[in-house]
């Protein structure tokens, strides 16, 4: 677990599935990350046994709450079309829309980041927004990420097909 002041970043529950659907289930949040509104509680719970069930994704609980409202992680950046170097992990976050415009994604993007550094031998990350979220981006750029100056369209992303996605690269090492 990884804590902050305001955050927790830490294993998804079982028991999260009910927040995770409240949250996911809003059709201005999956899409912004590129993942279709959730359908059902039984189909948050499914993508908390697989998606979520690894050791470098994360709930973002609010330790005021202790509710998750969001999540963070990284890893293999294979499965999209980003132009990611060979090995380079992809990262990714989103927030529940009542936290938007807080900071919250900018803490626990941060937390993860010291991680990383502490605990891998990562040398860089990739990550990307879709250009019509570009709060997304301020996000990233704080945290030090750097535009690469390439933008891509991602069919694999929900909502992909005709939504320029905007590159960023974080150089860890």
């Amino acid at each position: 677990m990884l804590r902050t002041e305001r955050l927790t970043l830490r294993p998804w529950f079982e028991s999260d599935a009910d927040s995770l659907f409240k949250y996911a289930s809003d059709p201005d949040v999956g899409p912004r990350a590129g993942c279709p509104p959730h359908n059902s509680v039984e189909e948050s719970l499914e993508i908390i046994r697989t998606v979520f069930h690894n050791d470098s994704n994360w709930a973002i609980e609010l330790n005021a709450t202790g509710e998750a409202i969001g999540a963070i992680g990284y890893g293999p950046s294979c499965e999209c079309n980003l132009p990611a170097r060979e090995g380079e992990p992809l990262c990714g976050y989103w927030v529940a829309k009542p936290y938007w415009n807080q900071g919250i994604c900018t803490e626990a993007l941060q937390a993860m980041l010291d991680y990383i550094r502490r605990t891998t031998d990562v040398r860089s990350l990739i990550s990307g927004h879709f250009v019509d979220n570009p709060a997304s981006g301020r996000v990233m750029e704080k945290c030090g990420f750097q535009p690469t100056g390439e933008t891509c369209i991602d069919e694999t992303q929900y909502q992909g097909k005709d939504r320029p996605i905007r590159v960023l690269r974080l150089e860890l090492k």
